[in-house]
């Protein structure tokens, strides 16, 4: 193959957005993407706060399966309902996106393909058809949290399943965070996303401090949830995600190869909701050409990152270090008490200075362990 504009390493959440925004503003870009599973988008679900998206970003609509209004939450000491319109995007819509910007002529999609070597600009791929090397102008390598280089963390870890009812579920709206289940392994809850009136993605979510997921365990507490709304039915898509939480970690390398995604800490360490970071990271890459990626534009747009991790990483440190694990709940609780504009902005990392006082100050969360804080802080 002849040198390509760009060659995307991964095709996962973030390069997919990068493919799609590439051949949105630039239709003639000559773009690779070497993906080891069977298709792009793996088996996922993504949602974000409509008002998130880059400016311009219409390519994004084609991959939204479901809009809603607002959304609940829900704690032992609350219930709200956040007036900040939520979307949702599927790897399958993804998938047949990605396929379909990657069959223009001079670009190609790779799957069932080993990167083995991956440089700044150039990548050797190993497939069905042996070894061989793709050059490119920019090379970008997104392939995933399990190459992240992070330290010290915490773990969210979730089963999800969708199910098709035998009846409508009644949901007006998403329930993002319902809490009032029982606490333990750290902070729990249950995430809810009605997709159509007799179909909705129930998810058991926890933020603890290992990493080992008893998925046996998690079906089963789904199917007593379920039950407990009176839903029953058929399950036809199960997803499963064991991502770190950390509060150490350094900021993105702006150097070529561009290492995006998870590996590439453009990501969200409170939450792991990164949808918005890699939008806004696409939308960059595609708003020059490949040869001048990188460069001033690239290094401020990682400094401003950079700020934003540096204060969620102290969230997140907080969180799982100042807190014992059944209490770990009080601390969202709190949070959810926030004016709504702050909510969202934490959510896409774009935290202003007021947002971040509103955060820190006044009454601290029920069950702040003070023992544990001045131990840390002694550090």
């Amino acid at each position: 193959m002849n040198p390509v504009d760009y060659v995307l390493v991964g095709g996962g959440l973030q390069n997919g957005l990068i493919a799609l925004a590439l051949r949105a503003a630039q239709p003639r870009a000559r773009i690779v993407m070497i993906e080891r599973g069977a298709a792009p988008g793996g088996n996922h679900t993504w949602c974000f706060h409509a008002g998130d998206a880059p400016a311009g970003s219409t390519w994004l609509d084609p991959l939204i399966v479901a809009r809603w209004p607002a959304y609940d939450v829900a704690f032992p000491s609350h219930h709200r309902t956040v007036e900040a319109e939520y979307a949702c995007v599927s790897s399958a819509r993804l998938a047949e996106h990605v396929r379909a910007a990657l069959a223009a002529p001079g670009s190609e999609l790779l799957s069932g393909a080993h990167a083995e070597e991956v440089g700044a600009d150039r990548v050797v791929v190993r497939d069905g058809g042996g070894t061989r090397e793709i050059r490119g102008a920019a090379v970008i390598d997104a392939r995933g949290p399990d190459r992240a280089a992070i330290g010290a963390c915490g773990w969210q870890k979730f089963v999800g399943q969708e199910l098709v009812l035998d009846a409508p579920h009644g949901l007006a709206r998403p329930v993002l965070m319902d809490a009032t289940v029982p606490q333990r392994d750290g902070f729990r809850f249950f995430y809810v996303l009605p997709l159509a009136p007799d179909r909705v993605l129930v998810e058991d979510t926890y933020f603890s401090d290992g990493s080992h997921l008893d998925v046996d365990l998690l079906r089963s507490e789904i199917a007593a949830y379920a039950a407990s709304r009176g839903w029953r039915g058929t399950m036809v898509r199960e997803e499963t995600g064991i991502l770190p939480m950390p509060w150490e970690v350094a900021a993105p390398d702006v150097a070529p190869p561009l290492v995006a995604g998870y590996a590439g800490r453009w990501f969200h360490p409170v939450t792991g909701y990164s949808f918005p970071i890699a939008a806004r990271l696409a939308a960059f890459v595609a708003s020059r050409p490949a040869a001048a990626l990188f460069g001033a534009e690239l290094t401020e747009l990682a400094r401003a990152h950079a700020g934003q991790l540096a204060f969620a990483r102290r969230l997140t440190r907080m969180m799982f270090r100042w807190f014992p694990p059944e209490r770990r709940h009080h601390v969202l609780s709190r949070f959810y008490r926030l004016p709504e504009a702050t909510i969202r902005r934490f959510y896409a990392l774009e935290l202003t200075r007021l947002d971040r006082v509103r955060i820190l100050a006044g009454r601290p969360p029920r069950g702040l362990s003070v023992r544990a804080v001045l131990g840390m802080e002694a550090r």
